[in-house]
């Protein structure tokens, strides 16, 4: 569903049915203890950004907010991820953990 922010996520949930206005973001409700969604969390969020890049179905995203040093007063949603196949921490969501979906053998570097 479409955010706040414009980009496609598949963790945001907007019920607009005959005049409703509910919106919340699923992935900072699953979190342990549950975190508060506000709308201008999504401009920022980088969930979009790896649902585009990766499709992964073994891969499983948890996030939390987060004020980072850099932007003390700003709210951010910081992501990590785990491979379920591989059982392991992935490092970068972007591309995934390297073992589920191999890279083609074009891009492998010739020593």
């Amino acid at each position: 569903m479409r955010t706040p922010a414009g980009s496609e996520c598949p963790y945001f949930y907007g019920d607009y049915y005959r005049g409703r206005n509910h919106e919340e973001c699923r992935l900072l409700l699953a979190a342990n203890p549950p975190e508060k969604w506000t709308r201008n969390l999504c401009a920022t969020c980088p969930v979009p950004g790896i649902a585009r890049a990766n499709a992964c179905e073994h891969m499983v995203l948890t996030g939390h907010v987060a004020r980072p040093f850099s932007a003390a007063f700003q709210r951010r949603v910081q992501v990590t991820a785990f491979c379920r196949k591989s059982n392991r921490p992935v490092k970068e969501p972007h591309v995934g953990c390297g073992e589920c979906h191999p890279f083609p053998p074009v891009f492998e570097v010739k020593k």
